[in-house]
């Protein structure tokens, strides 16, 4: 396994604690920072424009995602265009289809010609990946998330539909693939060895970076007194 420096793949925190938000902003190897309506709601978040504002006047120098919260693509465009306006850094999270099940096709077609960067999210087709591609205007910058973690979910390999969607992705040079939805630290390595641009990582998955490169021997036996010291303190007894 390599190290964490070595790696190519972008590795973007997901979260909506306004503090963690800004510790892992000033780590290095964070290259991106993302969030969406569900994280914010467990965050507590009560005002997301204030929030996302708050947000962006700290954090300028690396992209932010930022989703739109309509299920009409007329509000969904209008929201966009608000979101798209409030820093050069953002990128607005739209969803792949409303809960109708209705394509997003026209509208990210509408935003990317007017060039506002989008994340086109909650993808899990291949199917889908098409319809978005193309919508997309080569010369607007763009990421394709797809929740590879979800797909997993369902006892499915999503490594056969990264890879394939990397090289759907080939002629759109400014449209970047996504391993959203990340479950485990190895899936930012498996991200990096298929040539993946970015993977999303949440804070609870972050912190077990420091055990990248962790000598199994060693963890295992970590494991052992783990197990006998809370035996001991919970005073179990045979």
């Amino acid at each position: 396994m390599i190290s964490l420096n070595q790696l190519s793949v972008k590795i973007f925190a997901d979260g909506a604690d306004m503090a963690s938000m800004l510790e892992l902003h000033a780590r290095p190897y964070i290259r991106g920072l993302t969030t969406n309506p569900t994280l914010m709601r467990k965050a507590g978040i009560a005002n997301y424009r204030a929030f996302a504002r708050d947000v962006l006047g700290e954090i300028n120098d690396k992209p932010v995602s930022l989703e739109v919260l309509a299920d009409d693509f007329v509000e969904m465009e209008r929201q966009a265009l608000e979101i798209a306006g409030w820093a050069d850094n953002v990128y607005v999270k739209i969803p792949v289809t409303n809960t109708k099940r209705e394509t997003c096709r026209g509208l990210v077609q509408r935003l990317a010609d007017r060039q506002v960067k989008l994340n086109v999210t909650a993808i899990m087709t291949l199917a889908q990946v098409q319809e978005v591609l193309t919508a997309l205007n080569p010369a607007t910058p763009s990421f394709v998330s797809i929740f590879a973690g979800r797909i997993a979910d369902t006892g499915t390999d999503p490594l056969p539909i990264m890879e394939t969607a990397l090289e759907m992705l080939k002629p759109q040079p400014k449209a970047e693939l996504v391993w959203a939805s990340s479950r485990e630290i190895l899936n930012i390595f498996q991200a990096d060895a298929i040539g993946c641009h970015v993977i999303t990582v949440t804070n609870d998955i972050l912190g077990k970076l420091s055990l990248v490169g962790h000598d199994l021997g060693d963890y295992s036996l970590e494991t052992v007194k783990m197990f006998y010291d809370d035996g001991r303190v919970a005073g179990f007894s045979l």
